[in-house]
Formats: C-alpha cells, sequence, structure tokens
C-alpha cells in the first residue's frame, strides 16, 4: 500500500488497472500529434511540447527546440511509455478503489498534469470524496507563464473541455436527496 505520494506501492486495489484502449483512443485524439517542438500557449507563451502534449520542459522553446523535427515513431512510443508511467502513478496514489471512467480520467489528468498536479486530487479520492474530487478536476485550468520575469496563471482554453471530461467520472448524483424530495 502507499502512505505518502510518491512511495512506491506493491499492491492496492488498483494496482492491476491500465487505461482502457477507448480512453487511451481518445486522449491520443485530444492530444494532437505536432511533428516538432513547439510553445504550448503560442508564440513565445508556455512551455516547450513536442508530439502529442509531451512536455520537453517549463518555460518556452529555444530557438534550437523549435526548429527540431520528431518523427511519428518517437511521438507514439513516448505517448506510449508516459501513459504508461500516468498509470504507474495513479497506482501508486490512489487507496481507494475507482471505476475504470474514473482509473481513465486520473491518468488523463495525471497524464496532462504530472503526479504533482494530481496530487490534491488524489487525497479527494483518498478520502472518498469524489465531488471534491469533481470540483478541484474542474479547477485546473490555469497554467503558468512567464511575462515581463514574472509568472502569472492565464487559463488554458484547451484545458476547459478536457478537465470537464475529467471530472464527469467523479460527479456524484445524489439520489437519496432526489427520492426524498418525491
Amino acid at each position: 500500500m502507499t502512505g505518502k505520494h510518491g512511495q512506491a506501492t506493491t499492491s492496492g486495489p488498483n494496482a492491476s488497472m491500465k487505461m482502457s484502449p477507448e480512453a487511451r483512443a481518445r486522449m491520443r485524439a485530444t492530444e494532437k500529434a505536432i511533428y516538432r517542438y513547439y510553445n504550448d500557449l503560442g508564440k513565445n507563451k508556455g512551455n516547450c511540447t513536442w508530439g502529442a502534449g509531451i512536455l520537453s520542459h517549463k518555460g518556452v522553446c529555444t530557438e534550437d527546440e523549435l526548429k527540431k523535427k520528431v518523427s511519428a515513431t518517437m511521438v507514439d512510443q513516448e505517448f506510449e511509455r508516459r501513459v504508461g508511467e500516468a498509470e504507474r502513478i495513479v497506482q501508486r496514489n490512489t487507496i481507494k478503489a475507482v471505476n475504470q471512467d474514473q482509473f481513465d480520467a486520473l491518468v488523463s489528468l495525471t497524464y496532462n498534469s504530472g503526479g504533482r498536479g494530481a496530487r490534491d486530487t488524489f487525497d479527494f479520492v483518498n478520502r472518498g470524496d469524489l465531488a471534491g474530487a469533481a470540483k478541484n478536476i474542474s479547477s485546473m485550468i490555469k497554467v503558468g507563464v512567464m511575462e515581463k520575469g514574472k509568472k502569472k496563471y492565464v487559463v488554458a482554453p484547451g484545458l476547459i473541455k478536457r478537465r470537464e471530461e475529467e471530472a464527469a467520472p467523479f460527479r456524484v448524483k445524489d439520489d437519496k436527496k432526489n427520492a426524498d424530495s418525491k
């Protein structure tokens, strides 16, 4: 089992789970393949990224990086490697059982925001607070950018729809409340 984030887990309720082929295909379609390095928020903005939303490093790309091309094979291999890494992070950091849709959403979130970025969501899930997890995921639509030497947070329009899709499996219908109001 796991104690704190980052500790290795040999067993746990989600240790054998993998991202479903359907969710993997959806995420791969969302993460459009770009066969070069680029800044994820546009010219001179955001973080240096390549391929299928693969973070190269925080901060904008250098001029040399912007000239760098990558092959379809490189993109496919790195996408698969990073999905596997995200799966292992979710397996290690969830101590409550989740269903397949929730696991898929957590892998997508972790692929995009990293293990540290998903930490608060793992905490909500581990406390059994699925509504809190959904709310937290939905709020994760801002990214840090450097402007004139200062870091500021801006809404990344592409994250709005993605976060709503990732939050959806954690939205709990309050069936008891609905039954009581009848």
